[in-house]
């Protein structure tokens, strides 16, 4: 009764590895042949006189087994050796020196041993899945798929694939005011796959300007055929985000193609990344100008480059400072992250003026020391200078308190009114 299950037990075995996914057939033979082989060296110390074959498509196998036949008194060791007489009631021909080839049915070897097998084959089809779930997803790397929720943790969200593999969604990599349900599909790019100990793990963005890239990618056939080539991506997710395109063909608008008709091409991708307003400009190799299309919407009047520092001081008509700081500082901090230029906005100065100028050590009478020197520290040194820079751009950038601040621009907006 033991041996039929046992029997029952290896079949089993086959039938899962059959139905394995992503397995090819010669991989499949051979690691049903290793496995076997592990089992027979352990208990044999050696397999080398035994040839497996598996039949993968019956589901079966056959293990044959090669002796040396020996004379009685000397045979050693049974398992390479067959004494004349043992090999002789096989086949009276044989005789000393001759290889005698045998099926050994497997569940002969014992309970332990079948066991032995199953254990070895789950351990090496684990592997296997592993290695093949690596192997598909680092290839993947930068691709859009959809998968779908399946749990929701408070740092992260499991999701699952076609296959049923499993793909982690941190909550860093979702932007902020994402929100799903169990059963739900969500949509992200396959951010990279860790693989520490052979344990895949298989990381989706929503966050990274690869994910932005591969929705224009879609939704913009120019940009598949190569026509339209986008340049740079700075996003603050979920809220703003600013592409640089470049066309090669004269005759198209690459900004416009982005956008389409009445926006449509562009509105699909601003309701995938929950509202995101997105800017679209076009790239230009001459940094000043890619500056001032970057602070877009507003409108710069002059710039001082600092190539080597990569710094960029702008002028702006005290109208278009705000513009060009933007809500909460986000468009000049988007602008700084496309161009890769530290931007500084000032106020126009007046030429009239602009000569009457006061260097703020002049003032140490009247604003402490350190004040000053804080203000230096960022690369300003005139009354002038200072309030034309904009309010909230020398609290952030002085670490000042606002009153201090407020303080400073009094007493020197009195020494020119006076």
């Amino acid at each position: 009764m033991a041996k039929k299950e046992e029997t029952i037990s290896l079949i089993d075995t086959f039938s899962e590895f059959k139905e394995l996914k992503n397995i090819d057939r010669t991989t499949m033979v051979s690691v049903l042949e290793e496995s076997f082989r592990s089992v027979i060296a352990k208990m044999f110390g050696t397999d080398e006189n035994y040839d497996v074959i598996v039949n993968p498509d019956k589901g079966d196998f056959e293990i044959w087994r090669n002796r040396e036949v020996v004379e009685d008194e000397n045979l050693t060791n049974p398992n390479m050796q067959i004494s004349l007489t043992e090999a002789q009631k096989i086949d009276s021909s044989y005789e000393v020196g001759e290889e005698v080839t045998d099926e050994v049915n497997f569940i002969s070897f014992g309970r332990r041993a079948i066991l032995n097998l199953r254990q070895t084959l789950a351990s090496k089809i684990l592997e296997l899945e592993k290695d093949s779930i690596y192997a598909k997803y680092i290839d993947m790397v930068g691709t859009i798929i959809n998968a779908e929720v399946y749990q929701i943790w408070k740092k992260e969200i499991l999701l699952l694939d076609d296959e049923g593999n499993e793909l982690l969604l941190p909550k860093t990599e979702q932007i902020p005011s994402d929100f799903y349900r169990k059963g739900e599909t969500a949509r992200a790019v396959v951010a990279r796959v860790d693989n520490k100990n052979n344990n895949p793990k298989i990381i989706l963005s929503r966050t990274s300007p690869v994910f932005l890239q591969r929705l224009f990618e879609m939704e913009v056939p120019e940009i598949n055929d190569g026509l339209i080539t986008i340049r740079k991506i700075a996003r603050i997710p979920g809220e703003r985000a600013k592409i640089a395109v470049e066309s090669y063909d004269e005759r198209i608008d690459p900004v416009g193609a982005c956008v389409g008709v009445k926006g449509s091409r562009i509105h699909g991708i601003v309701r995938e990344l929950r509202n995101e307003n997105i800017d679209v400009i076009n790239y230009t190799s001459n940094i000043s100008l890619f500056i001032q299309r970057a602070l877009s919407p507003a409108k710069v009047s002059s710039i001082r480059l600092n190539e080597e520092e990569k710094k960029a001081e702008v002028f702006l008509k005290p109208e278009e400072v705000s513009l060009a700081i933007g809500k909460g500082g986000m468009n000049i901090k988007l602008a700084s992250m496309l161009t890769e230029y530290t931007i500084d906005v000032f106020r126009e100065l007046d030429a009239a003026t602009e000569d009457e100028d006061i260097y703020l050590d002049e003032f140490k009478d009247e604003i402490d020391e350190w004040v000053i020197n804080a203000i230096k520290a960022i690369g300003i040194d005139t009354a002038k200078a200072v309030l034309n820079a904009p309010r909230e751009m020398l609290i952030e950038k002085t670490d000042l308190e606002e009153e201090t601040v407020d303080e400073v621009l009094r007493i020197l907006k009195a020494e020119f009114e006076d």
